[in-house]
Parts: C-alpha cells; structure tokens; sequence
C-alpha cells in the first residue's frame, strides 16, 4: 500500500499559490481543485467532515466551540475526540486492513484519537498559575524523542501577537521525523502559517503574499522528503481568508434588548448564561445564538434580521439546507455579510471588560477573538509589558498577559461563511497524477469542487482501500 501524507494547509487559495512555487510544482505533477467547504468554515467543523465524510449535523461538530447546555458553560476548542461522531478515516481504513496504521501531528480533536502516533499541544499549567509550552504526544517515549531534537512545542508562536513560521516549522520537523522512523499508512499534520498574517493585514496585502512565499519554503523539505520516499502527498485546505472591513457584535445588541445578562466580579463583567434568554457564541463569520425560551425565537430572530452586517439567520429547518442542524447548534444560526464578522464582546464600557478579554485566552473566552493576533496598537508599551512578563515567567513568578487590543476593527482578514469567491475559496491538491474516480465528477468538471467530506474516500480509493476492499501490503 502507497503512503498518504495528508497536509492541512490552512488558508490555501489560488491567490496564496502563486506564491508557493514548491507546492505548485506538486500539483503540476498531479491534479488541483477547488474544495467545496462547509458551514461553518472553521477549522474544526471541516476538518471532522474531512475525516468522518459527514456533515456537521451528522458529526456534531457545528463550529469551534459551542454551548454546552448539558454544562451550561461556552467551551471552545475541547480537545477530545470522543466529540466528533462517525468512523474516522483510518478506522474505515482498519476494516479494510486491520495492520493499517495512522499518524496525527497537530490535526485537532487529537486527545483519545485511535489514530497509533498523536502530536498536539498541551501546554503545562502549573500550580502557582504559570502556563509553560508543551504537547501531549503519543507514545509517550516519542515526547522527549521530538522535544531533545527540536524542542518544546513553540505555543507561543502557534497563536497570539508573536504567532509566526516558528511553530509551522517545528511541525514540519516532527512530520519529517515521524516519516523517517515511524512511517505511517497515514501521516496526518496541520500547518497554520496562512492564518495570522492573512487575518492580521488581509488576504491582498503585501504581508500575506510573503507568508505564502514563506510557508512554501518551510514546507519544501517535507515535501522533498515524500516524494524521494514515494509518498502520496494530499493537500487540502479548511477555507480561505476574506477581507473583514466590520466587526458586528451582536451580544452587546442582545443585551441591549435585555436579552442578555451579565454577573459582576471584582468590578469586571462575566457572561451569565444560566440567566440569559439569549446569547451569541461567535465564531468567525458564523455564531451560534442560543434561545432558552422557544417563545423568544421568532423575536431574536427578527431583531437580528435587522443588524447590519447580517446576512442570514437560520431557524432549525434552515440549517438543515446547510447541514447543520445539530443539538448541539444554537436555535438560531447567524451568517455574516461578506466583509463582515462577529466579536464575542458581550460589555458596553472597555473599563468592565472581564480580565481575560485583554488577555490570549482561548478556553475561557466565550468565543472567538482574532484581536489576540495583535500587541495592543494603542498601547505603545505593550510590547514591553509582554518581554517584562516572560522576565517574570522565567523567574518562575506569575503573571498575565494583558496586552490584546479591545478595538476589533484591527483584524482584516476572516473566514466562516462559504466562500462569495474563487479568491477565498479553498483548494485540495494531489501529488498522484491518477484522479480517483469518487472524486473525477468533481475535478474533471468546469466550475464543480470537490466537497469537503470527499476527502475521506479520497485518500482510502488512493489506497485501494474504497469501498471495504483489501489492498496486499
């Protein structure tokens, strides 16, 4: 059975490849296409239809982070992946071949993944509340084995103001080695590096151009590698980045029509769900709206049909056309308008913010906040209050980092609703010049894409593994 190396690279248009001449290159030598995304185009919900083939109704991943009613807490980006319903990939790929063998590098819903090998973040959070970089690798041995050659996981560059290639490359490296001495039927790895400057600047900047160009010389060794080892390179991306020329924060309109409650501590403002009888979770150009008395619905709804910036607001049969109609999604879904996007700020005085709105601080915002890509422009100290912090860091003294801005009209590139666009519409190339036969309708022709949950059978026809049928090893 030929190897897959399966590559995530976030952000990937047309536009971002004119200025990857390596991964061009790859798809010259075999086939490129569109992809057809869904909604929400977030990371985790395509990548869980990419592994399972299904639709988040079906796997129940309906955006990075939702809310638990069961809990009654926001929860972004859990890590389990007992969260994602369906047969995986590989697991498919088991029944086919039971030796068949899996590896996940950064690939997220990676903690009790089946997959043999599993590389994740999982920074160590300490007693006295310091947080230090690392990540939850399994077989435990490969830990120090990764970390003594390359080092502790570089989090502080996978995301935050000091995000950059640092974190891509060192998964470039693990993604090298794990080819070398454990090769897997399946190597999986994510590679974020199109996600921060494309977010920061916008997708038609100067600055995004270089960090394509950048990526692609990061990522030419790996590919180097596969393909002088006869590996079957896969690459597939999540969504491509939009311009954002308005943020739209709809908690604060809730609130507003009294419909959304706060609790007070320590003079700063927290989100009370168990109170309110409607609040947002934003996630990009998507947010889940969650309505605790059904008798409210028809009039939210109509209250957000009026916000400008909107562009639909689906009831429970409406998100059944996008597939999306999950418990788990808020009563009333709300897609932005082209160019706009949704913040999660839920305060109406900056002075009230709760502490963790200026802080990066992903499992306790109660949704997503871009604005942690950037130093505080209006604080020209706050560059310096971040190096003060890491002195005290390796003090071993606690700190925080309040150094994000609350303006969010800073963030220029966004992503979430289904492309309006060629220019932010994701591709999936394919080093294999032979175009599988699940996907041929889709490639061969003009104007199709080939859908997201595709890729599963994909990668398994590439194999010879399609269909349940056994391929000699």
């Amino acid at each position: 059975m030929k190897p897959v190396l399966l590559l995530d690279v976030v952000g990937l248009t047309a536009k971002a490849l004119a200025h990857m001449p390596r991964l061009r290159r790859l798809a010259a030598g075999g086939w490129s296409s569109e992809l057809a995304t869904v909604l929400p185009a977030v990371t985790c919900s395509v990548q869980s239809t990419m592994l399972t083939g299904l639709s988040p109704a079906e796997h129940g991943i309906v955006g990075n982070g939702w809310y638990f009613r069961e809990l009654g807490d926001v929860y972004l980006w859990r890590q389990h992946n007992r969260l994602v319903a369906g047969e995986k990939l590989w697991e498919a790929a088991r029944r086919a071949d039971p030796e068949y063998s899996a590896a996940n590098v950064c690939w997220w819903y990676a903690m009790g993944m089946t997959t043999d090998v599993t590389v994740t973040p999982r920074p160590i959070y300490h007693a006295d509340g310091r947080k230090s970089p690392d990540a939850y690798v399994r077989p435990p041995a490969l830990h120090d084995e990764l970390t003594d050659r390359f080092g502790d996981f570089p989090l502080f560059t996978y995301w935050g103001p000091t995000a950059s290639i640092t974190s891509t490359r060192w998964i470039v490296d693990a993604t090298r080695h794990l080819l070398r001495t454990r090769a897997s039927d399946l190597t999986m790895a994510y590679l974020p590096h199109l996600d921060y400057d494309l977010q920061r600047f916008g997708p038609d900047s100067p600055q995004a151009d270089a960090a394509a160009a950048e990526l692609d010389a990061a990522m030419a060794p790996l590919l180097d590698q596969a393909e002088a080892d006869g590996v079957t390179v896969v690459v597939v991306s999540e969504y491509g980045i939009a311009e954002a020329n308005r943020p739209v924060h709809l908690n604060r309109i809730l609130r507003r029509e009294g419909l959304l409650e706060v609790y007070v501590q320590d003079g700063r403002e927290q989100l009370d769900p168990w109170t309110s009888r409607a609040f947002a979770v934003a996630d990009h150009q998507v947010a889940h709206v969650y309505v605790t008395d059904d008798a409210d619905v028809p009039r939210v709804a109509d209250l957000l049909r009026g916000v400008p910036g909107v562009d639909e607001v689906l009831d429970r049969q409406a998100q059944a056309r996008y597939g999306l109609d999950h418990e788990r999604s808020g009563e009333l879904v709300v897609v932005a308008d082209p160019g706009a996007w949704f913040t999660y700020y839920f305060w109406l005085d900056d002075a009230r913010a709760p502490e963790y709105a200026r802080g990066v601080d992903i499992h306790r915002k109660p949704g997503y906040d871009p604005a942690e890509l950037f130093f505080d422009p209006a604080d020209p100290l706050a560059k310096a209050k971040a190096g003060l912090n890491l002195v005290r860091k390796k003090l071993g003294l606690r700190y925080a980092m309040s150094t994000v801005p609350l303006d969010a009209s800073y963030v220029r590139g966004t992503h979430g609703r289904l492309p309006t666009s060629s220019a932010d519409t994701p591709l999936v190339l394919c080093s294999d010049a032979r175009v599988p036969a699940s996907v041929a309708p889709f490639v061969e022709a003009d104007g199709r894409q080939v859908p997201a949950a595709g890729v599963k059978d994909l990668v398994l026809e590439l194999q010879g593994l399609r269909e349940g049928a056994s391929t000699p090893r």
